[in-house]
C-alpha cells in the first residue's frame, strides 16, 4: 500500500517504512512525529480489489504520519556568475535545509 503526498508544493510516492527528506518547518523541540494531512491519492490495499482512492484535490480523512529522525542539511551547491572581460567574478555556496522523516503509518 502506498500514498501520494503533498509536501511543499512537491508530490512525494511513500510506503510505510521508507525514509524521505521534506522541508524543514517550525516544530517545537519535543515533537517526535508529522502528521501529512494533504493526501492526493492512497492505493488499494495488496491481495484484495479495492480500487485506489484518489482526492480533488485531497482525500478526506486520510493521514499520513511519520517520526522525524533528523534535521540535516543538503549538499552544497555552489554559484558563480562570471562576466568575461569585465573582471566580474562572484562565487556563493548554499546548503538546503531538510527533515528526515521515516514513515509510520497511513490510515485512509
Amino acid at each position: 500500500m502506498y500514498a501520494v503526498i503533498e509536501d511543499s508544493g512537491s508530490q512525494i510516492k511513500v510506503c510505510e517504512g521508507d525514509v524521505i527528506r521534506v522541508a524543514t518547518r517550525d516544530l517545537p523541540s519535543d515533537t517526535a512525529t508529522i502528521t501529512f494531512d494533504k493526501i492526493l491519492m492512497i492505493s488499494g490495499k495488496e491481495g484484495t480489489k479495492a480500487k485506489p482512492q484518489i482526492g480533488q484535490p485531497f482525500i478526506k480523512d486520510a493521514k499520513v504520519t511519520a517520526d522525524v529522525l533528523t534535521e540535516a542539511k543538503g549538499d552544497k551547491v555552489t554559484i558563480i556568475k562570471f562576466k568575461r572581460r569585465k573582471t566580474y567574478k562572484r562565487k556563493s555556496g548554499h546548503r538546503q535545509p531538510y527533515l528526515k522523516v521515516q514513515i509510520t503509518s497511513i490510515q485512509a
